[in-house]
């Protein structure tokens, strides 16, 4: 029994020493060391002055300008750098307030008295003792800001030379694994790093075997199946509870997938990093751990939780017990042959990247290094090669399973990465073991980026194509609210989802970066260089200038529709002013507001009057050399608004067309025509040319019908009869009234001309349509005979209105 108790030190010593992993992938583990330990000091500890924080970057500097032989070194200096960093960004966020709070004190007891006036001693004394603290916090506010900048531009040397070390290593050529010299090396290495391989081990034993002792061995062995049971019991019952409150929430669509996609992944990442985090603290706890020991065991998790993530990413991607929740797609027999490659992924992953880890734990010899490389390289390579066979297998398969033919683009990305494999093997059979090992790590980790960034673009789409667009609840709810068109509603879908993921891939370019001898942290600080700025030319590209803007043009446009839609419904309609008058409010303020919100969005993108004056000037030359007709256009729709010869509503006549104005548009009107058609026309034809506007005066219409009849026929008692039918019809108006005169005699016939008044012109003909069935039905009741149709005389238009009508 004892002796199988003194086993288990040294099982769990090789198990936590096996499964260690590269920090290039995941989390730097320096930067855990003692973390409880220095948090429980920073807390206690005084807030650093400016002074201090100055005296230990000096100190930083100096020795970073004393030689710096190592990445590790560098790394270590980088990141004290950003501590000091974040200090004095602290000291500036605290004091900022208290800066606020003297201003408005002294604010309160206002400016000093005029020279020869007097106050109350204490107010001056006061006022004194205020202005003083106030000078002296803002000196210390200006010298904490003076110090991040010193700090942003210490790092980003130390991060220069950093990559500069980098690259001297990664060129630098080693022995061939297939020449004597790089065996001879490793072997004359193998003992002095034999030896440090087992001090780390003792380590890991001696520790192991302390917190496994009689006082502590139940806490320690129930933490460890707690652990177990939270990493894979845990993430089994999350995964389903998950896909529930899916179904039961979410309604039904591709947003439902791929949150469900995030939320899987997710869950394994905070479930395994809990588990394995908190088995490390209660090892921690109950015993006493060498710095390496310590180091390792927490590279351990952070291997553990890499793992998961890679896993828990390929588990929701395949999806194998919920097919059609699948995102990529996948058909279910190909999904269920590939179920076991995300954990071959992460397997092989851990542990090729395993080597390098403990390498930089126990400081080993360049042999072992060069040999760690070889394995990184030829492992990882082998992975992606069995993965892209495996895939090739599979694609044999795909006319069976009706997928679709594979683009051209996918055979050229697969091509290109077997000619890199090979590129590989050829550099570690001529020594370049380093750039080798680099390649196939980056490799590796471009295909988990791409998937989990794929996840993300999916994400970015189906959110906005599910929250904004016409066919979505809440897109249905703005159509409503604001009237907007449905094709407006997928086209701002459309567009926010193309912004998300050209952010997205932004931040893919700086991931796939990751691996380039960084660690997170540079990853952060390069995304926070690019958020300053990039300057093209004299003008200054800041992405958060750019999504101002854009929030900016968004807030802006939607406030300018609801202030037009609360002029056209509820505040013009209350006014004196007609229709159309109304209709030429709305439109030209509709521009001005419109002009407000792009001049507000490139105030906010950073661009001033005096670069929005130098466009002025290039727009210009551009008028002289072919848009003339556009502003000419442009300016005679605003004074079509401003002086309303025209409005929207008139009846108009342009040369041999005549129909109703619809609307008037930055550039042309629209005027609809008798027979339904949309004629567009030019603004500038309406200033220009002639224009015969029916209603703009007066806005009755003038029914006209002439009759001619024989001599024999008793005129009164046909002005009787075409009278009281013009005053029975609902359409004529009282007032003018109705009129009938006798025009005279043309060819032995008496001419009778009828007047009346309609409401508007377009109601004209169907009026003197139905006068005329109406007045013809009379006659002929009356049996009073009209002349044949050919010996009327040619009708002559009296002057000032329309042809005359024959009957």
């Amino acid at each position: 029994m004892m002796a199988a108790m003194s086993f288990i030190p040294r099982l769990m010593a090789f198990w936590l020493a096996a499964l260690l992993s590269c920090s290039a992938a995941v989390a730097q583990p320096d930067a855990g060391t003692g973390a409880n330990s220095a948090a429980a000091a920073a807390a206690l500890a005084p807030e650093p002055t400016v002074a201090e924080l100055r005296e230990q970057l000096s100190r930083i500097t100096a020795s970073a300008n004393s030689g710096t032989d190592t990445d590790a070194d560098v790394r270590k200096l980088v990141a004290q750098i950003n501590e000091i960093g974040t200090q004095a960004d602290k000291f500036v966020a605290a004091r900022t307030g208290e800066l606020a709070d003297l201003n408005a004190r002294l604010g309160e007891l206002g400016n000093p008295p005029a020279a020869g006036a007097t106050e109350d001693p204490d107010i001056t004394r006061q006022r004194a003792r205020l202005t003083k603290e106030r000078n002296a916090l803002d000196a210390d506010i200006r010298l904490a800001r003076l110090l991040a900048i010193d700090v942003r531009q210490r790092g980003a040397e130390l991060l220069t030379q950093r990559r500069a070390l980098f690259e001297a290593q990664i060129t630098e050529r080693a022995p061939s694994p297939l020449g004597g010299e790089f065996w001879r090396d490793l072997q004359e290495a193998w003992p002095s790093d034999l030896e440090r391989l087992s001090a780390l081990a003792d380590g890991l034993q001696d520790g192991l075997a302390q917190a496994l002792q009689q006082g502590s061995r139940t806490a320690v062995l129930g933490a460890l199946v707690m652990a177990v049971l939270l990493a894979i019991l845990g993430n089994w019952v999350a995964e389903h509870l998950l896909t529930r409150i899916a179904a039961r929430l979410l309604p039904a669509g591709r947003l439902r997938r791929s949150l469900l996609v995030i939320a899987i992944v997710a869950s394994h990442v905070v479930l395994v990093a809990v588990a394995a985090h908190g088995f490390v603290w209660v090892l921690e706890q109950y015993a006493t751990w060498q710095p390496q020991a310590r180091k390792a065991m927490r590279s351990m998790a952070q291997a553990l939780v890499f793992m998961a993530f890679v896993i828990g990413l390929g588990r929701a991607l395949l999806a194998t017990a919920r097919p059609s929740w699948r995102l990529p797609p996948i058909p279910d027999a190909m999904a269920t042959r590939l179920a076991a490659l995300p954990w071959l992924v992460a397997l092989v992953a851990a542990l090729a990247w395993t080597p390098a880890e403990i390498n930089q734990l126990v400081n080993a010899s360049f042999a072992a290094v060069v040999a760690t490389h070889v394995l990184t390289a030829l492992v990882l390579t082998a992975l992606v090669g069995a993965v892209l066979y495996r895939l090739k297998a599979l694609r044999a398969d795909a006319p069976e399973a009706g997928l679709p033919e594979r683009p051209m683009w996918v055979g050229l990305l697969v091509a290109c990465i077997g000619v890199l494999i090979v590129a590989i093997w050829v550099l570690v059979a001529v020594g370049y073991v380093a750039l080798a090992s680099f390649l196939a790590s980056q490799l590796t980790w471009s295909g988990i980026v791409a998937a989990a960034f794929y996840v993300l673009f999916k994400f970015a789409d189906d959110v906005f194509m599910a929250g904004v667009s016409s066919r979505s609840t809440f897109g249905q709810r703005l159509q409503k609210s604001f009237g907007l068109a449905p094709q407006t509603l997928d086209q701002v879908a459309t567009v926010l989802s193309g912004l998300s993921r050209v952010a997205l891939f932004f931040y893919m370019l700086i991931a796939l970066a990751a691996p380039l001898g960084t660690g997170p942290g540079e990853v952060f600080q390069r995304s926070g260089k690019f958020g300053t700025g990039v300057k093209v030319g004299e003008f200054q590209l800041v992405p958060g200038a750019i999504f101002s803007a854009i929030a900016v043009a968004l807030v802006g446009f939607i406030v300018l529709r609801v202030f037009k839609r609360w002029l056209a419904r509820s505040y013009l309609p209350s006014t004196q002013f007609e229709p159309g008058m109304q209709s030429s409010i709305t439109t030209l303020l509709g521009y001005v507001g419109g002009i407000l919100v792009i001049a507000f969005s490139l105030s906010a993108l950073g661009i001033g009057i005096e670069r929005i004056a130098w466009v002025a000037s290039a727009l210009s030359v551009g008028i002289g050399f072919g848009l003339q007709a556009i502003v000419q256009n442009f300016i005679s729709g605003l004074i079509l608004l401003a002086e309303q010869p025209v409005k929207v509503g008139d009846w108009v006549v342009l040369g041999t067309t005549e129909g109703d104005v619809r609307r008037i548009n930055v550039r042309a009107t629209e005027i609809q025509l008798g027979d339904r058609s949309t004629l567009i026309v030019p603004n500038s034809e309406f200033i220009t040319k002639t224009v015969r506007n029916m209603t703009l005066a007066n806005a009755e219409g003038r029914v006209l019908i002439r009759l001619p009849m024989p001599m024999t026929t008793d005129a009164n008692r046909v002005r009787e009869l075409i009278l009281e039918a013009c005053r029975a019809h609902e359409g004529v108006l009282e007032t003018p009234a109705p009129s009938l005169t006798l025009e005279g005699i043309e060819g032995g016939l008496l001419i009778f001309q009828a007047i009346a008044y309609v409401p508007s012109p377009r109601l004209a003909g169907s009026v003197r349509s139905d006068l005329l069935f109406t007045i013809l039905e009379r006659l002929r009741t009356e049996r009073i005979e009209l002349v044949p149709y050919a010996a009327v005389p040619p009708p002559v238009a009296p002057a000032g209105g329309t042809a005359p009508t024959a009957a």
